[in-house]
């Protein structure tokens, strides 16, 4: 019998998408140094703001910035950091050689210099070196268990692992990918684990050890089902209908390959939900439409039908009764359908001014990124580098408004669909205030708007993680946007009450009066202006946070005067342990 090999999966753990993920719940210790060094060296300027791209994943400018601060500085603790910032920049554009030049210069000296090591690990490993991986890896796992560090053990156990699996040393990396997989099973860490349960199946199944593969890979696709990841999702399901096709079972198999499709499917059928919902609306207003026709055609029939009643009123007393009640009865139903069709009507409009707003504000975006890239290429040409510090910056908020725009659209998209993930659980209210906020601090800087924080680290709210972000997210936004140069802005708690935990974001912007107050949380699908028609907007960011705050069980106040500023108020389910 030939048996079908699988490809092992290499699941090398991106120990920055770790650091990350550490970073939301306030363990990332080299993040909290890089905030510090911000702090001490706050004169730096350049240094300043590749920190600050860094953090928001915006690997072009932090290329620039860190380069400008090795070019004007001397400070080799800086220099340090920078060149880390572009390592991991180019590391992050999949530009392996270019990582690797950046990573070997940083000096031995840098506090967190085995950080340096795993991503040359991961890197060696990418370039199919395994021993030059493995003595990075190694030199990593010989740190001392009590110290504190700023990387996962499990995921470096792992990794050597894999470099013994590419040396085809099966036994030693048999151990070390158990060793990694207990530590995983002890944090409960569900998608790393599925990763290592279908790396040790691969380990087994090239050695054509089926009977202890198949239960591996078995575990794998069964934990799958608990994770967000799609590609590992489909990665499990292909290997169990690879597993029964061996076996001979085919069912088993055809029933696992519609699965692995279904799940390839998924991603681009997001694509297709504005074109799916548009003919939905379509289609709803056409049915809706005949039913109307159909209505009044009725209504017709029984409009003859009672003046015949009225005639013979005396011999058919109890059939003109009858057909009063049933002409009522069609008269209400009348009303309903009447009173369905005008809501569709304001839906449909609604629909047709969305996309009007939307489609006018990208165009209007995308030409002004035109107008300032053209600008840009004049003054690279003649190196104005003041003038393209500005233009760079400028771009940035070009692209980040029509980012905000489209991302809104696709959220608003998928809550009218009812396609989106949503779950509710246990959230730290300071930690994902505090992972938003970074997000925003370049834009406050561009304004030098002042921004407090003082959240309650006490406060855990019961609500869903990506709704919950996409609130604070767009209320934020909204406080940037609307207040002056030199402002202020204040994201606080106020004392919470048995049930709920209330967040408080405060501007000192332009603010509104009672009405606009009242028009803003009344409960509509129409879209809302701002006080100029240079300002015109789609209102979708609130109508997005209203929708998602009702979905939480939650509710939006607002207290604000004109010219004095403006309160957002969320007020969140607390979350209560049993008992």
């Amino acid at each position: 019998m030939i048996k079908i090999k699988f490809l092992i999966f290499v699941f090398l753990i991106n120990s920055q998408l770790f650091l990350f993920s550490q970073g939301k719940n306030g363990g990332n210790l080299l993040n909290d140094e890089i905030k510090n060094k911000a702090k001490e060296f706050n004169k730096e300027v350049n240094f300043n703001k590749a920190q600050l791209f860094f953090f928001e994943n915006n690997w072009d400018s932090t290329l620039v910035y860190s380069m400008k601060q090795l070019s004007s500085s001397e400070n080799k603790e800086l220099k340090d950091y920078c060149h880390y910032f572009r390592a991991i920049s180019f590391y992050k554009k999949k530009l392996f050689k270019e990582a690797q030049k950046e990573f070997k210069q940083i000096s031995s000296g840098f506090s967190f210099y085995y950080k340096v090591k795993l991503y040359l690990g991961e890197i060696a490993l990418k370039q199919d070196k395994p021993k030059n991986a493995l003595q990075y890896f190694q030199e990593v796992e010989k740190l001392p268990h009590e110290g504190t560090y700023d990387f996962n053990r499990s995921s470096v156990l792992h990794n050597i692992g894999l470099c013994y699996l590419h040396l085809e040393k099966f036994d030693k990396a048999e151990e070390y990918l158990f060793k990694g997989a207990k530590l995983q099973e002890l944090a409960k860490d569900s998608l790393m684990l599925t990763g290592s349960y279908m790396d040790i199946a691969s380990l087994y199944y090239n050695q054509y050890k089926d009977d202890l593969a198949i239960p591996y890979f078995k575990k794998a696709y069964d934990l799958s089902k608990k994770i967000k990841s799609f590609e590992l999702r489909r990665t499990a399901t292909l290997n169990m209908a690879v597993v029964e096709e061996n076996r001979k079972n085919f069912p088993l198999s055809l029933t696992y390959r519609k699965e692995y499709e279904t799940w390839k499917d998924s991603l681009n059928d997001q694509n297709k939900v504005w074109a799916i919902a548009d003919l939905e609306k379509k289609f709803a207003i056409k049915q809706k439409q005949k039913e109307v026709n159909v209505l009044a055609a009725e209504n017709k029939v029984k409009v003859a039908e009672r003046n015949g009643f009225l005639i013979s009123s005396v011999l058919l007393l109890a059939l003109f009764g009858a057909g009063v009640y049933f002409y009522r009865q069609k008269i209400r139903n009348n009303k309903i359908i009447l009173a369905q069709k005008n809501e569709l009507d304001v839906l449909n409009a609604t629909k047709d001014k969305l996309f009007s707003i939307v489609s006018h504000d990208l165009r209007s975006s995308v030409n002004a990124l035109k107008t300032s890239n053209g600008k840009l290429i004049e003054n690279l040409e003649t190196k104005n580098y003041s003038e393209l510090d500005v233009l760079l910056h400028n771009n940035s908020t070009i692209a980040n408004g029509a980012y905000n725009l489209l991302d809104n659209l696709l959220n608003w998209a998928l809550l009218q669909t009812q396609q989106g993930y949503f779950f509710q659980e246990s959230l730290h209210l300071a930690a994902i205030v505090q992972h938003v906020e970074y997000n925003y601090k370049s834009l406050m800087l561009n304004k030098n708007i002042h921004f407090e924080s003082n959240v309650s680290a006490s406060d855990y709210v019961f609500a869903d993680l990506d709704s919950l972000k996409i609130i604070i997210r767009n209320l934020l936004d909204n406080a940037i946007k609307f207040s002056q140069e030199n402002g202020k802005i204040s994201i606080y708690t106020r004392p919470s009450s048995e049930d709920f935990c209330y967040l408080v974001i405060e501007d000192s912007g332009s603010g509104m009066n009672a009405a606009t107050r009242e028009e803003l949380l009344r409960e509509t699908v129409l879209l809302s202006k701002k006080k100029n028609d240079d300002a015109i907007g789609t209102g979708l960011g609130l109508q997005l946070c209203k929708s998602m705050l009702h979905k939480n069980e939650g509710r939006l106040q607002i207290e604000s005067e004109e010219n004095v500023g403006t309160k957002m108020i969320i007020a969140l389910p607390k979350f209560k342990t049993n008992g």
